[in-house]
């Protein structure tokens, strides 16, 4: 899943008003942020490989640090203290570690049985969604729009900053979910994690936006 991880980030903001997006995005994400470097250094492994599913020709071999259940627990877990820690806001800790594991329970949802429950365990899961092009990007738009327009109903724009860019963001993320469902087949392994890095650069433009918009008390 891809843009259905960003819709949980969004819908998120209406229930703690006080957390930035930014840090939504972080935690919504977080799994896949961790990812492309666990790739870089080696610990993890992905292949190419076309018809994997239909939706994507990656082959997700070994991702046990970045996503298996145990150790998205262990993410959430941390992210939540880290938050808890610096804000001593408890709610919104909560919620941002659920938003972590909530990337587990979406990529059970989308992927083949590819996903370790523990680390050490062969056993892998997955409901396998992506085997059905047209039934992925329903379920990922209908989720994307209906974070969008709980982000837009919980804020409004406090300047023309604010109002633009909130829809360029969303532009840019439906362009690139368009790319991967079109574009072509990437080259390697490598190209894959320094591409996926790019999901950095997410987090703190929707923090920029957020600055930019007032919560709707």
């Amino acid at each position: 899943m891809f843009i259905g991880h960003f819709a949980v980030g969004f819908a998120l903001k209406r229930a703690a008003p006080r957390t930035s997006l930014g840090v939504f995005m972080a935690a919504a994400q977080f799994l896949d942020l961790l990812w492309p470097v666990f790739l870089l250094l080696g610990w993890e492994h992905v292949s190419i490989a076309p018809g994997n599913t239909a939706m994507t020709p990656l082959a997700f071999d070994s991702y046990p640090l970045s996503h298996s259940l145990l150790m998205a627990i262990g993410w959430g877990a941390l992210f939540a203290l880290a938050y808890r820690l610096r804000t001593r806001r408890t709610a919104a800790a909560i919620l941002l570690g659920l938003a972590v594991v909530s990337h587990w329970v979406l990529d059970w949802i989308t992927h083949r049985p590819d996903l370790p429950i523990v680390p050490w365990s062969a056993v892998k899961v997955g409901l396998g969604l992506w085997n059905s092009v047209p039934a992925t990007v329903f379920v990922e738009s209908a989720m994307f729009a209906a974070g969008v327009w709980m982000y837009v109903r919980a804020t409004r724009a406090r300047d023309r900053m604010g109002r633009v860019n909130l829809w360029i963001y969303v532009a840019v993320l439906a362009l690139l979910y368009l790319g991967n469902v079109l574009g072509p087949v990437p080259r390697d392994a490598h190209a894959i994690a320094l591409a996926a890095l790019g999901l950095w650069l997410f987090p703190p433009w929707a923090a920029w936006i957020d600055r930019h918009r007032v919560t709707n008390d």
